[in-house]
């Protein structure tokens, strides 16, 4: 397994238009603010939308991010081919509601233009000891959304121990996860190179057992192009380049796509 000082020394050698062209492909474009008003996302999606006319060599991005209620509004003004739509649901960011509002809350998302849902593993569950409620409450999120696609929060930094972040990882993707997450970025630490190999082993380990390939996505305090690369660079050597696209690789920012697009073109951008 790949270990923190040889991932560090992979970065420079990864700092190609081919690495970073892949990173940019993989963003999902986030916007989680109170202040966040319909016509803002309306403006971030007409900015993908056109974002092939001042940058017809770059791919798009992944996906936008926001949350539940601008889901209809994205969906009506989005036409940018292969962007999905995720939404964070199910009490985000703390998980501390009703289950039947959770469940309520993604379906309604979905039934509105929701691609994919975003949501934080029930921590009260999981740090009071009890592990199939934990799991329960996936599964039932999963199974309201139908087609759609589930990411797991596991809010690795207020985990910390290495032992837990695992035991997380576990129950999200047997549980039903088609992506497990390190971060909401609302709270400190956020995501860190050491949560993502650990979670990166189990998603080997996962796949080793079942054939299923679960994706990754780092999130939270992801600004610079070396944070991007770092991600990159672990999911590389944990779980291949096959991981190395958006179905399978994410990065969840909101400032990390200009500071892509500057490394990519040589100049300052402030395009997003």
């Amino acid at each position: 397994m790949a270990d923190i000082p040889n991932i560090k020394a992979q970065i420079a050698a990864l700092h190609t238009q081919e690495h970073l062209k892949a990173c940019f492909g993989s963003i999902d474009l986030t916007t989680l603010n109170a202040t966040d008003t319909e016509a803002k996302i309306v403006g971030i999606a007409r900015k993908v939308n056109e974002f092939p006319q001042r940058f017809p060599h770059l791919p798009h991005v992944a996906a936008i991010c926001v949350y539940p209620l601008f889901a209809k509004p994205l969906r009506k003004t989005l036409t940018a081919s292969g962007v999905r739509i995720a939404v964070t649901g199910a009490g985000f960011p703390a998980s501390q509601t009703f289950l039947k509002i959770k469940t309520e809350e993604c379906r309604m998302a979905v039934e509105e233009g929701a691609d994919e849902v975003d949501i934080v593993l029930s921590l009260n569950h999981f740090l009071s000891g009890h592990p199939a409620r934990v799991s329960d409450e996936i599964g039932a999120i999963k199974e309201a959304i139908g087609h759609a696609h589930l990411k797991v929060i596991l809010e690795s930094g207020t985990l910390a121990d290495p032992e837990a972040i695992a035991h997380a990882s576990q129950i999200a993707m047997e549980a039903g996860a088609d992506f497990i997450k390190t971060s909401t970025g609302k709270s400190e630490p956020a995501a860190t190179p050491e949560a993502a190999m650990v979670m990166c082993r189990q998603i080997w380990e996962y796949h080793q057992k079942t054939g299923k390939r679960i994706g990754f996505k780092p999130a939270g305090g992801i600004v610079t192009v070396a944070d991007a690369l770092t991600y990159y660079a672990i999911v590389q050597h944990i779980l291949g380049p096959q991981w190395l696209t958006p179905a399978l690789f994410r990065i969840g920012a909101s400032r990390l796509a200009n500071h892509l697009l500057g490394a990519i073109t040589g100049t300052e951008v402030s395009y997003f």
